[in-house]
């Protein structure tokens, strides 16, 4: 489907195959412009809302919030996602972004802004989000194919991790120096470099498959999918655990720069980078392995989920920011490896009229359970503290990624085999 098969040229020989398909090229180009407004605007919510409320409790609901849209609706946007043009969709879910960002922008220089109005905004962008991710997630390997599919991935998680270095800093001195709606305002600029990207793509004509069954259909065929074999069940429940009650330390990082740390949006910015910083080196390290991970990626998956589990409780004993920066670089690093391969693991797996259900279900649990988790978090770091609620969740990280290594040993051989999952 795309100019160059199996990641040859220069592009090839250092270990980024992905890059020699033009359509991953410009996906990659827009994709890294828009994802530092992204993160400057994440920095700038949740400040925002802390210095609105003074409350914990609201940045962990703004979180929630924000990924609500994924809880409900990312299900059905799976099976839309086999049915449509991807591209186009995902178009117009970027000028839904971008008129997000414009609002909350507006709101903050005229001085009218309010809590209530930063939360709706927040509920409609994570509605936009639930058609926006599965749709991009499966729309990888319409530009690259499968042989390139875990480097796409992996450059996708390094590119998404670097704007979280770049766009935090940058964030931090703007809240400083112009204020909160700046960070808004330039994320909504940001959008039109991807949108530009995806319309210079040259895509082939795709044959859509008939429909012949309901959406209700459709979604009951990915079940019976996802029933077909214990490794997929417990790649999505492992991956629901840690989006409920590890991911969500995120969302806290304002309030342990303040709170814990006694330090200001600087410090936030340092803190949020640091993460990226870590994942960034992860996205990289499994881009540049990818060939070989084929053969061993799920037990890597493993040993990256675990540690990830153990570096948040060590991060919530750190007093200290140049330490709990170390710490957070570490989380990332970990995160990113856990969540790419599992990420690669599934869509391998998929076959290609259910790979948009696939990766619905995917975002479902990746994405739509967080939610429950910012909102444990923020309420929990409201009564017993930040630095306890994130270490109660990295030891149940630590244990359930423990303990399906256990219960599955088949994931600690996963490879190429994975591919041969019967379809029942």
């Amino acid at each position: 489907m795309t100019e160059v098969a199996g990641g040859g040229g220069r592009y090839g020989r250092y270990g980024f195959g992905a890059l020699s398909h033009r359509n991953f090229r410009l996906f990659f180009i827009g994709q890294g412009i828009s994802l530092v407004g992204t993160w400057m605007q994440n920095v700038g919510e949740g400040w925002l809302i802390l210095t609105l409320t003074n409350s914990p409790f609201y940045v962990g609901l703004t979180a929630a919030l924000s990924s609500i849209g994924v809880l409900l609706f990312s299900l059905y946007a799976g099976v839309v996602a086999d049915r449509v043009d991807k591209r186009r969709i995902i178009i117009f879910m970027q000028l839904a972004f971008m008129l997000e960002a414009f609002a909350v922008a507006i709101l903050v220089w005229t001085g009218v802004v309010a809590v209530w109005q930063v939360l709706v905004l927040a509920t409609i962008l994570g509605i936009a989000s639930a058609f926006d991710i599965p749709m991009r997630q499966s729309f990888l390997v319409e530009m690259v194919g499968k042989d390139d599919l875990m480097n796409a991935i992996a450059l996708n998680s390094s590119l998404f991790n670097g704007a979280r270095v770049i766009g935090p800093a940058i964030a931090g001195l703007l809240i400083g120096l112009l204020g909160i709606a700046w960070c808004y305002f330039l994320n909504g600029l940001s959008y039109i470099a991807v949108i530009a990207g995806l319309l210079l793509m040259r895509l082939p004509a795709v044959i859509r498959p008939a429909r012949t069954t309901s959406t209700w259909g459709g979604f009951r065929e990915v079940l019976s999918f996802l029933r077909s074999d214990r490794r997929i069940r417990a790649l999505m429940l492992q991956t629901a655990i840690l989006s409920v009650f590890g991911f969500p330390y995120i969302a806290m990082m304002p309030v342990f720069a303040r709170d814990v740390l006694h330090r200001g949006a600087t410090g936030y910015g340092a803190l949020t980078s640091s993460i990226g910083s870590g994942a960034v080196i992860g996205a990289l390290g499994i881009a540049l392995s990818s060939t070989r991970l084929r053969a061993g990626g799920g037990r890597l998956m493993l040993v990256g989920g675990t540690a990830f589990g153990i570096l948040l409780i060590l991060f919530s004993m750190s007093r200290v920011l140049a330490v709990s920066m170390v710490l957070l670089a570490l989380a990332g690093c970990a995160m990113i490896v856990n969540n790419s391969i599992t990420n690669t693991l599934l869509q391998t797996a998929a076959p290609d009229h259910l790979r948009g259900r696939i990766m619905g279900f995917y975002s479902f649990v990746f994405v739509g359970m967080a939610p429950f988790g910012a909102f444990l978090f923020g309420l929990a770091a409201e009564y017993i503290g930040a630095p306890t609620a994130i270490a109660i969740g990295g030891g149940i990280v630590a244990v359930a990624v423990l303990l399906v290594a256990w219960n599955v040993p088949e994931l600690r051989e996963t490879g190429d085999r994975f591919t041969s999952i019967p379809v029942a």
